[in-house]
């Protein structure tokens, strides 16, 4: 199969980029191991559309996180994505911490963030769960979170209605340099393609090393754990970071954008054992660390735990450029960890203007359509729209997720949809059955059941998440 341009990698990045070269007359296709879009980091994180205060003068995580956080209205707006604008509160306890705010907001001049400056009684004013310890406040108001993976999901499907072919259950197992380009071989399957993007997350390096000996970096992946807590308990409005340190942004409160509050992360490399288990030292980890900031969290309200690899590297910054002088045309979208999300809209351009504009005759797609309708969400509905809905097609009234209110109409929806879901999971992130208190516990058989049955199989071959991992042994009746 013959490509101007193959991106390796499903995620936020990978997804944004997809979309973003669907606007002109190339043949892209996108490869991802996973069983779905936004399988890896992207699915994993704390959702925070970081306004860019954070990262060091100079780098290009400065300069793309205040870009890409910028442009993530207009787009959740185009595509019928969720955003929810409740500012931050980084918050410093004693005059050692407090002269890291005065850091952080001499950046903010300099990018011209939006901030202020709190005492303790008036931060403690705007959010009563703050800690008596803390003594000043650096608030940040134009702070964001988002739903990732919906973001990247929107994305692809914008990407693929343009033309980009999108390749899931495809591993790369070997890339050959020749003279035109690359060969890549995935799932037995040969792409050829004149340009690589290689957007791969944690496995970046080694997607490297299938070229060359010296990749120039290493991927040292990190783990960040995770309570979600039920949406009905209210914990804080603004997101509340500790002062940051050499290891991130330390343990945070997070409002998101359905109502619960995430506590998390902690920050674990790893060098053997890669894994997104949780562990019972990364939770008392996020209990002690979240009891410093905050008065009370009430941790056994907690309805899942979680954890994400961070594609951290040994590079402090992201990396992005061609892989070495002999491969030009190979090129890296590295080490791409926090503010990834939020930097992810300017990382796309970047890569095009510096990397694709030379390297093609790029013409604009006269058919390309670069919003998505707005998928139908029942709970969102007045009662004369719900009405007239289920009308016209009664799966609608059919509600099969008590817990977040989602209707069978919607679940049918999402599999059958661009890029539509083929798993559990999928349907999970698309239209959030099994994101609720009982996480699934009554609704998942009957998504079992609506999946076997609209991709025509037995409930046998449906998958919790990735191809190989069946939910059920054998059919008993």
């Amino acid at each position: 199969m013959l490509y101007d341009i193959v991106i390796i990698g499903a995620g936020i990045t990978g997804s944004m980029l997809a979309r973003e070269l669907s606007r002109y007359e190339l043949k892209v296709a996108v490869l991802d191991k996973e069983n779905d879009i936004a399988n890896g980091a992207t699915m994993a994180n704390s959702a925070i559309v970081h306004t860019g205060y954070d990262p060091v003068d100079g780098t290009l995580k400065a300069e793309l996180n205040v870009k890409g956080a910028r442009k993530y209205p207009k787009i959740c707006e185009d595509l019928h994505c969720h955003i929810k604008n409740t500012g931050a509160f980084v918050v410093a306890c004693g005059h050692e911490e407090e002269k890291l705010l005065d850091v952080l907001a001499e950046r903010a001049v300099c990018r011209e963030i939006p901030h202020e400056f709190l005492s303790g009684d008036d931060a403690r004013a705007a959010e009563p769960n703050l800690s008596g310890n803390i003594t000043k406040v650096l608030s940040f108001p134009t702070t964001s979170v988002i739903y990732p993976w919906e973001v990247a999901i929107a994305c692809m499907q914008v990407a693929v209605n343009n033309g980009v072919d999108l390749f899931l259950n495809h591993e790369v197992s070997s890339i050959e340099k020749n003279d035109d380009g690359y060969t890549v071989t995935a799932n037995s399957n040969q792409f050829h393609a004149k340009v690589l993007l290689n957007a791969s997350g944690i496995g970046a390096s080694e997607i490297c090393h299938m070229v060359t000996e010296d990749a120039g970096f290493e991927i040292t992946p990190r783990r960040g754990e995770y309570y979600v807590i039920s949406n009905d308990e209210h914990i804080v409005n603004n997101i509340i970071f500790p002062v940051p340190t050499a290891k991130g942004k330390g343990v945070l409160a997070i409002p998101t954008v359905y109502g619960n509050t995430l506590i998390g992360p902690n920050s674990e490399e790893l060098e053997d054992n890669i894994t997104t288990a949780t562990s019972t030292g990364g939770a008392r980890y996020l209990r002690e660390n979240i009891a410093k900031i905050l008065k009370t969290v009430p941790l056994h309200k907690s309805i899942r735990t979680f954890a994400g690899l961070r594609p951290s590297s040994t590079s402090k910054d992201f990396i992005i450029g061609p892989l070495d002088d002999e491969n030009p045309n190979f090129i890296n979208i590295a080490s791409i960890e926090s503010p990834g999300l939020a930097s992810a809209p300017a990382i796309a351009d970047y890569v095009i203007e510096h990397f694709i504009t030379d390297r093609f005759c790029l013409k604009e797609n006269p058919d390309a359509v670069m919003t998505r309708d707005k998928p139908i969400v029942v709970s969102e509905l007045a009662e004369d729209e719900r009405e007239k809905l289920v009308l016209a097609n009664s799966q609608y009234a059919n509600i099969v997720c008590r817990c977040e209110a989602i209707s069978e109409g919607e679940i049918v929806s999402a599999i059958h949809e661009v890029c539509g879901a083929r798993s559990v999971k999928g349907i999970k992130k698309r239209v959030r059955p099994g994101m609720g208190k009982c996480q699934g516990g009554f609704c998942e058989p009957k998504v079992v059941e609506i999946l076997a049955r609209e991709l025509n199989c037995s409930p046998v071959d449906i998958v919790q998440d990735g191809q190989y991992s069946k939910i059920l042994e054998r059919e008993n009746r």
